[in-house]
């Protein structure tokens, strides 16, 4: 498996089962939402400092995987 799906998760107890960034309340559309309007990698990770790089990076890749 691909590294990056380390980093997503999918429970049914969490975010009603959609795609988690490490178990967390913040889904991956949540951070691609943010990348969609123009934000910045920066500007998530200040606003989500519970984040990582990596983090954001697993997201799109785990959205460009899925079809």
């Amino acid at each position: 498996m691909e590294n990056y799906l380390n980093k997503i998760t999918i429970n049914p107890d969490v975010c009603n089962g959609k795609p988690t960034i490490r178990g967390m309340r913040i889904t991956v559309k949540t951070i691609l939402e943010y990348l969609a309007a123009g934000e910045s990698i920066e500007n998530i990770l200040k606003a989500y400092p519970i984040l990582e790089r990596e983090d954001i990076s697993a997201a799109l890749k785990y959205a460009s995987a899925i079809d």
